[in-house]
């Protein structure tokens, strides 16, 4: 049942991306962060809530909570990232820069959590998908929507990297909890990250000019992550983290499926072969 949960969990990250892209068009994007978060976690703790999953909070050990708060920073660095990168430049640009992400993902959890099962396949398959994300990226590609130079390429890699401690630290953490609470705990942690950085930069003082068509798209961006994070979080506790991680970066399809259609961005001939990459990588790896 892991794949599916995979699956469903990529599923929900595409819609997500295109949700958010919306959303942060005339809304500061920390601010962005901070309100969607609120959804994710009210989404997160009714899943617990319907599950009884918080009866075992008790059983949560020093160690654990421990790997879900680092778990949490990082998300908390990557969506804040992110959706900056979002406000910066097209989704096109930015999706296949974030989901490189797995690259790094599969060398930590080789590194640090011993998955060297399958490596004859699995190597290759990341060097595919590095191939394919350097085709996507088309450095010398400047679109007319793109704002702020190359600083959003700084927040898409940034993005990248966190979002690849995430997972590594994601796994840890949710060994000795169930998913459902461990992905409610530490999506306080995100919260209360965004908080501050929405304070910190003043983009707090904003909230009531949000326009309501933004706040909409926002919001049903944040049930897209909650579904998106249950599915990831289930399909992270009973299999491994170096494939399910390429699983849950096929999102990247469903992104540039609906770029395509709602936001009328179109893939280059180059963008095209290097998502086409990208999808052999990765089912390379789960070979």
């Amino acid at each position: 049942m892991w794949v599916v949960f995979a699956f469903g969990a990529a599923g929900f990250a595409g819609l997500t991306a295109i949700l958010a892209k919306i959303g942060v068009r005339g809304t500061p994007s920390h601010l962005a962060t901070a309100i969607r978060t609120v959804v994710v976690l009210g989404f997160a703790w009714l899943v617990v809530l319907m599950t009884g999953s918080q009866a075992t909070i008790g059983a949560v050990d020093a160690a654990t909570l421990g790997f879900l708060v680092l778990s949490g920073l990082a998300t908390g660095a990557s969506w804040l990232c992110y959706f900056k990168a979002l406000q910066l430049a097209d989704v096109n640009q930015v999706t296949p820069i974030d989901k490189s992400s797995i690259i790094l993902t599969v060398l930590f959890a080789i590194l640090f959590l011993g998955e060297t099962e399958n490596l004859a396949t699995r190597l290759p398959g990341i060097a595919v998908i590095g191939i394919g994300t350097y085709l996507m990226i088309e450095p010398g590609r400047r679109l007319p929507t793109s704002r702020g130079g190359g600083t959003w390429l700084l927040y898409a890699g940034a993005s990248a990297v966190f979002a690849a401690l995430t997972t590594i630290l994601g796994k840890v953490g949710i060994g000795g909890v169930d998913s459902n609470l461990g992905t409610a705990l530490r999506t306080i942690v995100v919260l209360a990250m965004a908080a501050v950085v929405a304070v910190v930069s003043g983009e707090h003082r904003q909230w009531r000019a949000v326009p309501r068509r933004d706040l909409a798209f926002i919001l049903l961006s944040g049930v897209a992550t909650g579904a998106s994070w249950l599915c990831f979080y289930r399909a992270l506790a009973e299999g491994p983290a170096s494939l399910v991680a390429p699983i849950d970066r096929l999102s990247i399809v469903v992104t540039i499926v609906f770029a395509s259609v709602f936001l009328r961005e179109r893939l280059t001939l180059r963008a095209a072969c290097g998502l086409a990459l990208i999808l052999a990588g990765t089912f390379l790896m789960l070979v």
